[in-house]
Formats: C-alpha cells, structure tokens, sequence
C-alpha cells in the first residue's frame, strides 16, 4: 500500500473555494478506485497550507485511478474549477509506506 500526501499552497483569500474543491474530491476520489484519507485545510497556523491523503495499492493502481479520474465528470470538473478560480498557488506530491504497521491498539 502506498500513500500520496498532497501538500497544496493555497490563496488564504479562496479558502472558501478550497473547500468546494476538496468537497468534489471527497465524492470523485473513492468513486475513481482510490482510499481517501481525506482533504484537510486550515485551520490554526499557517493560513495557506492544506493537504490531500490517499492510498492506493501499488503505482500501477495510481495510473490506472488517475485515468479514471481524468474521464470522470466531477474529477474533470473540478480540475476545471482549480484553473479557473486560481485558488491554488502550488502543489507538490509525496509518496510514502507505512513503516510503523502493525499498530498496537488502545485499550
């Protein structure tokens, strides 16, 4: 399993608009065969950073996800809607495996 953290710089004017957009996401991510972590935006600290998490099994799922993506309505869309509103000023990638697993659990 690998998970992609996006880190997003965002316009701390348009946040508004940021969290249309990870609304969309939260609908068009899962339908399009990725495990949505979730969309997180600021809150206290930085006014302009926010962050998309979500898992998929190998990169091979990545690239056929990302193609589901591109034909879905809602992910053509919203990409759409990133472009023309400019709310988002730079966004970068990670990808990285869980290296803590198994977990122990609370009791």
């Amino acid at each position: 399993m690998l998970t992609c953290i996006i880190q997003y710089q965002i316009d701390p004017t348009k946040k508004a608009q940021f969290v249309e957009y990870a609304r969309n996401w939260g609908q068009a991510i899962p339908r399009c065969g990725a495990d949505l972590i979730g969309y997180f935006a600021p809150h206290e600290g930085s006014s302009t950073l926010a962050y998309g998490i979500y898992n998929v099994e190998n990169l091979a799922e990545y690239e056929a996800y990302r193609a589901r993506l591109e034909a879905d309505p809602l992910g053509r869309e919203n990409y759409n809607f990133a472009q023309d509103e400019k709310f988002i000023l730079k966004e970068s990638r990670t990808w990285l495996k869980l290296a803590s697993a198994p977990h122990e659990r609370r009791s």
